[in-house]
């Protein structure tokens, strides 16, 4: 006990955020001997020696500072913020106060490789987050997201980035095999960025409160101001309690909470039932709706009490496609949190406007040309591919020149530096099948762009590239074509074509060619 009160100490009298995952991270802050694997009490309360002394500043930002390059919608939405009495990293992550305690919690990734690490009792999933992307070195893009998985229940959540992580591992029995899981969530909060993917207009109404219709604009925007709220509705499928059928019938979700009309699509209130509210509970997504509840579709979803964890206290819900359960289940969140999910948003990307990072922004990728005495940026997309053609062509004969000059390989080597490139890019994933590489991206976000490239399960000698377009995963082969002894890749018959996948990737991430969209996201998976 002596050991982990010194480590301990080291924690939380170091001076940045960066020293406590180094502390981490050689395994002096790892707890993985205790005997339960969720959430251990220490004996004792750990204080800091002198912490009533100590007091670091983790970060500075001027809050006032606002994103140049906002959207209207998020331009609009920074004036409702109200000014903020807490700083960016939550002070649990500053020298401890006296009589705080601590808990060891373990954290999973997708791989089930896991984590245990010791953390003070206030401690939120923001902070939790930025500590593993620091320890295992990841790019911080604001997308990695802590969840709430119940095994037993078969359901998950997204803890929001202000939650405190003991107040949910609170509500979980000892003997339940619950966990968090770390990993990318590329939707999180892309309806700020665009409201009209994740509203359809046949779903949302403005209330009477509001006298007449939003701008599209400002559908955000209405939804987090106190005074008015958008409604939502349409059918979902919902079982009754004690009954293993399911139902059909019309819901409105409003401030107040979500109902349902015993009388085909009427509003009146003499017609709405109360199905439930959300202060005191949470929305869950249903992992296998059909196997374990013989939902109508797998699009399911449900009402959680955080008093219950019986699976007959589940509020059971499911919708006819992806992109009605996103709808649902993205106002549901808007409504419990309302302007706090905003400045969630909002606050990691001031603090980068006050210390610029690295950009990956696919704002930043843009077609260029080079070739007269001005550059200019092409925006012709069918200009644009033909210029790497071109480009391509011009470095593949400036490689084969290298080649010759300095001794060409043969044949079988050349194939395998073209097939081994890939290897070590995070956004290949190797033998996975199609069932997996769907949950990956499904999990990850069904967002336009996410991607993966993976080894093909029907043809071993070809490839396949996983991309996802208005929340539907569509798949598309790579074949590997021989060019007179040199091996070249091409997503469209051969009509253009790229040295190694790496050349691939990063041309559809400039260009939509034949796909759909451009690529943005990669899937990743790292162990912890």
């Amino acid at each position: 006990m002596s050991a982990m009160s010194n480590t301990v100490d080291e924690i939380h009298t170091s001076g940045s955020l960066a020293e406590k995952a180094e502390i981490f991270h050689n395994g002096r802050g790892n707890a993985s001997s205790f005997p339960h694997s969720l959430f251990i009490p220490l004996r004792a309360p750990l204080l800091a020696p002198k912490a009533h002394k100590i007091r670091t500043t983790l970060c500075r930002r001027d809050r006032s500072q606002k994103e140049s390059e906002n959207s209207p919608v998020q331009s609009s939405l920074l004036e409702l913020i109200p000014s903020p009495t807490s700083p960016l990293v939550s002070e649990c992550l500053s020298p401890w106060t006296q009589g705080s305690p601590t808990q060891v919690i373990k954290v999973y990734n997708e791989d089930n490789t896991s984590r245990a690490i010791e953390v003070p009792n206030d401690i939120s999933a923001r902070d939790i987050c930025q500590l593993f992307v620091l320890k295992n070195n990841c790019i911080d893009d604001h997308s990695w997201t802590l969840f709430e998985h119940l095994s037993l229940l078969g359901i998950e959540r997204i803890i929001e980035d202000h939650e405190s992580v003991m107040e949910v591992l609170s509500g979980w029995g000892m003997d339940t095999d619950s966990r968090l899981y770390f990993r990318k969530n590329y939707a999180k909060y892309e309806f700020f960025r665009k409201p009209l993917d994740f509203f359809p207009d046949h779903m949302v109404s403005i209330t009477p409160e509001t006298n007449g219709s939003v701008d599209h604009s400002q559908l955000i925007q209405t939804f987090l101001k106190s005074s008015s709220c958008p409604e939502i509705h349409g059918h979902l499928h919902t079982k009754e309690l004690s009954r293993k059928n399911w139902k059909k019938l019309y819901f409105v979700l409003r401030r107040s909470g979500l109902y349902f009309s015993n009388k085909g699509t009427s509003k009146e209130p003499r017609h709405l039932q109360f199905f439930a509210s959300f202060n005191d509970s949470d929305v869950y997504t249903l992992l296998s709706a059909k196997k374990l509840h013989g939902a109508p579709s797998d699009y399911g979803f449900c009402v959680k009490s955080t008093k219950c964890s019986s699976a007959r206290d589940l509020k059971l819900l499911c919708a006819d496609d992806e992109q009605t359960r996103t709808c649902w289940i993205t106002a549901m969140r808007l409504l419990k949190f309302g302007m706090q999910l905003y400045q969630n948003f909002v606050q990691p990307r001031q603090k980068q406007k006050a210390s610029p990072m690295r950009s990956i922004s696919e704002n930043s990728l843009v077609a260029m040309d080079f070739s007269g005495q001005r550059s200019r940026v092409i925006e012709n997309p069918s200009e644009a591919l033909c210029v790497a053609v071109e480009e391509g062509l011009s470095w593949r004969k400036k490689s084969c020149h290298r080649l010759s000059t300095h001794g060409s390989p043969s044949t079988s080597q050349s194939l395998a530096t073209s097939i081994g490139l890939h290897l070590s890019q995070s956004w290949f994933h190797g033998k996975m099948s199609r069932e997996d590489a769907q949950r990956l991206i499904t999990q990850q976000g069904l967002i336009d762009g996410v991607f993966l490239l993976r080894d093909s399960q029907s043809n071993p000698k070809t490839f396949v590239l996983s991309l996802c377009h208005m929340q539907r995963i569509k798949h598309f082969q790579i074949l590997p074509m021989d060019d007179e002894g040199e091996v070249l890749f091409s997503l469209d018959d051969g009509h253009t074509r790229f040295t190694d996948l790496i050349q691939l990737v990063e041309f559809y991430q400039l260009n939509c060619g034949v796909l759909p969209c451009k690529l943005k996201h990669h899937c990743t998976r790292i162990t912890l």
